[in-house]
């Protein structure tokens, strides 16, 4: 291979991949057909433009690096492609008391981690409840690359002593009192409080099941390394290129038709940042989907069916959970000053960035981060951030800088992705325009982005969330002040903007312990009202989630979270381009 070969994402691996596809089959096409119609075998390829720091649960941050993790690792229960219900996964299934504060989980006996030479015997290969306990105490211990804690906090019983005695140089296998070993695989949460929904915490990313093996024998390799339950197990990785995942054949679950899963050889991630060249490689049959168009190219979606009739691809699309907003250090000047906040956001356009630069296909940004479509939540209470110049240039006049007259140059960090750049060029001229303030935009590939923006080295910047939950908490927890560090010389992974208002923080706590949920909706709309006000951030509008499928592709339903459960995925080779 050459040396440009060899730098080339779509090339890479292709031994690897050429022999886990030599496997036989009863057909012409050497896919083997099974009940249902379904066939085994073949290659899922998907790009990831938004760059991977990491799959290891605890430390996982961006969506790329969850769909990558999704077909290695599982949780004890899972969401539902389809509706997103929690289903049963490593638990077969669960009690939970009349209280909503003991909830106990009966395991599976049959899962197996994926072969490991960290895993020596067959035995520590099979799941357990002393699995659970491990990785559950790992997630409530404090540590520098720990970005779940948020999940058990103020929840299960003992969670926020663990943390606080580990961040002060205590035990980290001490006991909790929330997480106990009933038996090999029973395995039993207590809560600090009711909470009716934490079936939801622990489908997330950050409960999923790892080996404690894993982190003992690689200790901070965790990329290269990877062992979980999941449908594919790690085979390749290289840096900034590409991962393939291989079929798992232990592993132990069964579509509707009793069918062992996955139906697929492997998968190949690539991690070409280049949006255009991800499109043209779908459109050439290289990727079996493609999320995310390039905002210059959105009239293919009109070019689904050829002049001959033949189909070019699956458009898929719903509204999408997920909010972009842009956020605020509220610790450097000039927006440690409110009214400066506030003029920001009553200068930005949104229907402007919808209509005239998205495309239409994303939603204005009217009542806060709350995306909407979730029921019983009441949007009207919370007022959001609307266009107002006149009035952002008095409060920027109020604030000591008439007409931009001595404000300082800020930087707008962006980042690649839908339209970010061509959004954040039109904020930019809103508030050249409106306000008079000098704005470079500053565009880092995503890794660099984000690593920028938590260790406060941003002022003024983009960010996006995509909800791991279909709940209003999920959003507010980017607010809520015990998701931020204090320490402003520690990086901060939640709450970015590392706002803290007493007010919200105790709405916030107590929606979190409340049971009935149109009282709970109400505490959360108030205390994101209350966000609102404050504006570490500003809102500006809520994705719709789009997807090109390659017409052979089979099983792969979109959901407002854009979970992707490729295990029960297929390829229809009677279907062409």
């Amino acid at each position: 291979m050459t040396l440009e070969n060899a730098r080339n994402p779509w090339l890479l691996c292709t031994a690897a991949l050429a022999l886990l596809m030599a496997c036989g089959g009863d057909g012409k096409d050497g896919l083997r057909r099974v009940q249902g119609g379904k066939r085994y075998g073949g290659v899922f390829n998907m790009n990831e433009a938004g760059g991977v720091r990491n799959i290891f649960p605890l430390r996982i941050s961006q969506t790329a690096e969850h769909r990558i993790a999704a077909q290695i690792y599982q949780g004890l229960v899972r969401f539902d492609p389809v509706d997103l219900k929690v289903l049963p996964c490593l638990a077969e299934r669960w009690e939970v008391d009349a209280d909503a504060t003991t909830f106990t989980l009966y395991l599976r006996k049959d899962v197996r981690f994926h072969p490991d030479a960290a895993l020596t015997s067959e035995d520590d290969r099979l799941v357990d409840a002393e699995d659970v306990l491990y990785c559950f105490r790992a997630l409530c211990t404090a540590d520098p690359e720990n970005r779940m804690f948020w999940l058990f906090q103020d929840k299960v019983l003992g969670a926020n002593t663990h943390y606080a005695n580990t961040a002060a140089g205590g035990d980290r296998e001490a006991p909790i009192a929330g997480l106990e070993v009933v038996d090999p695989h029973t395995f039993r949460i207590k809560l600090a409080h009711p909470n009716a929904g934490f079936l939801q915490v622990l489908a997330h990313q950050g409960c999923w099941i790892y080996p404690r093996q894993l982190v003992e024998a690689y200790g901070d390799d965790l990329m290269a390394h990877a062992i979980g339950t999941g449908p594919f197990k790690l085979r390749t990785y290289s840096p900034a290129e590409a991962f393939v995942l291989e079929r798992d054949p232990d592993h132990w679950d069964r579509d509707e038709h009793g069918n062992p899963l996955p139906f697929l050889d492997a998968v190949r991630i690539t991690l070409d940042p280049d949006k255009n060249k991800e499109l043209e490689a779908f459109l050439a049959g290289r990727l079996s989907c493609l999320t995310e168009l390039p905002v210059e190219r959105l009239g293919i979606i009109k070019d689904s069916v050829e002049a001959s009739g033949r189909k070019r691809f699956v458009l898929q699309s719903v509204p999408g959970s997920a909010v972009q907003f842009y956020g605020f250090n509220l610790n450097a000047d000039p927006f440690s000053d409110l009214r400066v906040r506030r003029a920001f956001s009553l200068a930005i356009d949104r229907h402007f960035l919808v209509d005239s630069v998205l495309g239409g296909l994303a939603v204005p940004a009217e009542h806060g981060l709350v995306a909407p479509g979730l029921s019983g939540y009441p949007y009207s209470a919370v007022d959001g951030h609307r266009f107002d110049p006149d009035a952002a240039r008095a409060l920027l006049a109020e604030a000591g800088f008439p007409g931009g007259k001595g404000f300082p140059q800020v930087v707008l960090n962006a980042s690649p992705g839908f339209g970010y750049i061509q959004v954040a060029e039109a904020v930019q001229d809103m508030l050249q325009r409106h306000l008079g303030v000098p704005l470079i935009l500053s565009v880092l590939p995503m890794d660099q982005h984000y690593t920028s923006i938590e260790r406060g080295r941003a002022r003024f910047w983009r960010e996006g969330w995509v909800a791991d939950l279909p709940d209003a908490e999920n959003f507010l927890s980017l607010l809520y002040g015990k998701n931020a560090q204090a320490d402003t010389a520690l990086p901060t992974y939640l709450n970015t903007t590392r706002y803290a208002d007493p007010r919200f923080d105790s709405l916030f706590a107590e929606a979190q312990r409340t049971v009935d949920d149109a009282r709970r909706m109400q505490l959360f709309a108030e205390a994101e009202n209350q966000a609102m006000a404050d504006a570490p951030v500003t809102p500006l509008y809520h994705e719709r989630t789009i997807r090109l499928l390659r017409p052979d592709v089979r099983d792969m339903p979109l959901n407002a979270m854009d979970l992707r459960d490729l295990a029960r995925v297929w390829s229809d080779p009677g279907v062409t381009r």
